[in-house]
Parts: C-alpha cells; structure tokens; sequence
C-alpha cells in the first residue's frame, strides 16, 4: 500500500538524518496515514478511504459527500 492520502494527495517527505557529527544520511518522513470507514448516506453504502490525519479532521468539518466529490474529481475511484 502506498503511504498516500485519498483526498489530500500527500505522500512522504524526504529529508536528511543528521548525526552529532553531522554526518547526513538520507531519510523519509512518511505521512499518518489511516484506514477509515465512512457510510455514504446517497449511495447507501460504506466506503473505506486511505487518509491522513489532517485529512480525517476535514472530512469532519465538510462531511464525507463533499470529500467523496473531491476524491472523485481528483479521478480516484471510491
């Protein structure tokens, strides 16, 4: 599975490790990603959706149709 959110789009990071020596050494910061059911009242149906923590808390405040009809209109399909 890929370590990237369904509606938000974000994937990992890549940074630099730094020692105390200061040694660089690459590294990735990967994304909170989770797993979440939702009941989609128009279709009658759940959907399970990959998303970030960030993501969760915007689906919170637009509710789950209109985070359905981004993901959507980004050409995922639900």
């Amino acid at each position: 599975m890929s370590r990237r959110c369904q509606l938000t789009g974000r994937g990992p990071g890549f940074g630099k490790r730094v020692s105390h020596s200061h040694r660089r050494t690459p590294r990735r910061f990967d994304v909170n990603v989770q797993r979440k059911r939702y009941w989609l009242p128009g279709e009658r149906r759940y959907v399970t959706l990959t998303l970030s923590t960030k993501a969760i808390k915007t689906i919170d405040k637009i509710g789950i149709d209109r985070a359905v009809a981004r993901i959507r209109a980004r050409g995922e399909k639900v």
